[in-house]
């Protein structure tokens, strides 16, 4: 049986973000299959009693901005903690990121969702505008219009309102989020006691 690890995250995440290269690394060296599972964290959120950014308390917005200065800094990963373009819908993006799993595999899905967070946290980029994804992608060596035709298929939408759902039913509460082997680890800071279980 291979072994398989299940990754929630939002493409709009500062913490995805800090964590992808990272986890993405560690499943190869383990030989770990990641079951690449975009969602919609607004409705995570909702569900789960989680406040989006702006409605939450003024020192708990302060410390997240310290918290991600020291992780950018620890990780040496440039991150603008205050982007340009936040906040930003996330769906456009999410759902590229599932068409490209569908039509090219989960290595070029993976390789585009680090793009695209990439784009947000440090390149200034908008990522929820059409012609900026398709310029992110084309930089890939992707056909970055082509995979956009599809983002509004039945079964792009279907897949990600079924990713949603599954991280409900799995109570899932945050991004990024990891299940592996029935184990739940969520955030990147949590990467290190994920690898001890991979290496199990």
């Amino acid at each position: 049986m291979p072994k398989v690890c299940q990754y929630y995250f939002a493409p709009h995440s500062p913490w995805s973000y800090l964590g992808h290269a990272r986890f993405v690394a560690m499943a190869r060296q383990h030989g770990v299959q990641i079951d690449l599972r975009p969602l919609d964290l607004g409705k995570v959120f909702g569900q789960s009693g989680g406040l989006p950014l702006a409605k939450r308390a003024p020192q708990r917005q302060a410390y997240r901005l310290t918290e991600l200065a020291r992780w950018s800094e620890h990780l040496q990963l440039p991150l603008n903690v205050q982007p340009k373009f936040f906040p930003v819908s996330p769906d456009l993006a999410a759902r590229l990121i599932i068409a490209t799993r569908l039509a090219l595999g989960v290595d070029t899905a993976l390789e585009l969702s680090g793009a695209i967070m990439r784009g947000l946290w440090a390149e200034e980029k908008n990522i929820g505008d059409e012609e900026t994804l398709a310029q992110i992608a084309n930089g890939l060596g992707l056909e970055g219009r082509m995979l956009l035709k599809s983002v509004e298929t039945a079964s792009v939408q279907a897949e990600y309102d079924r990713n949603t759902d599954d991280a409900s039913a799995a109570s899932v509460f945050g991004a990024p989020w990891y299940v592996y082997q029935g184990e739940s680890f969520w955030g990147q800071d949590r990467l290190d006691f994920l690898e001890r279980a991979l290496a199990r």
